[in-house]
C-alpha cells in the first residue's frame, strides 16, 4: 500500500443495512487514524461490513481498513479487541 496519511481528515459512510438498524450515520473525523480506530474498536463486525472510509478522495473498506489499523505506521494506541 502506498504511504497513507493518517493525519488527513476522513469521512465514514456506514453500511446502509447497519445504519438503518443502529441509527449510525455518516461521520466526519479530524484524522483518518481516529476514524480507523472507531471502525475497528467501536463498531461491531456487523457494522463494519459494507462500511467504508473516504480519505483524500480514496475509498477504503473491509480488509484495507484492517490493514491500515494493523500497520506499523498506525499512530494511535490499540485496544485489545475481539475479532
Amino acid at each position: 500500500m502506498d504511504e497513507f496519511n493518517y493525519k488527513a481528515s476522513a469521512e465514514l459512510f456506514p453500511s446502509r443495512r447497519y445504519a438503518k438498524t443502529q441509527q449510525t450515520r455518516y461521520r466526519r473525523f479530524a484524522t483518518a487514524a481516529e476514524a480507523i480506530r472507531y471502525l475497528i474498536e467501536d463498531l461491531p463486525s456487523s457494522g463494519r461490513a459494507g462500511s467504508f472510509l473516504e480519505v483524500e478522495e480514496k475509498r477504503f473498506e473491509g480488509e484495507a481498513i484492517r490493514a491500515l489499523y494493523d500497520a506499523a505506521a498506525y499512530p494511535l494506541g490499540r485496544r485489545k479487541i475481539a475479532a
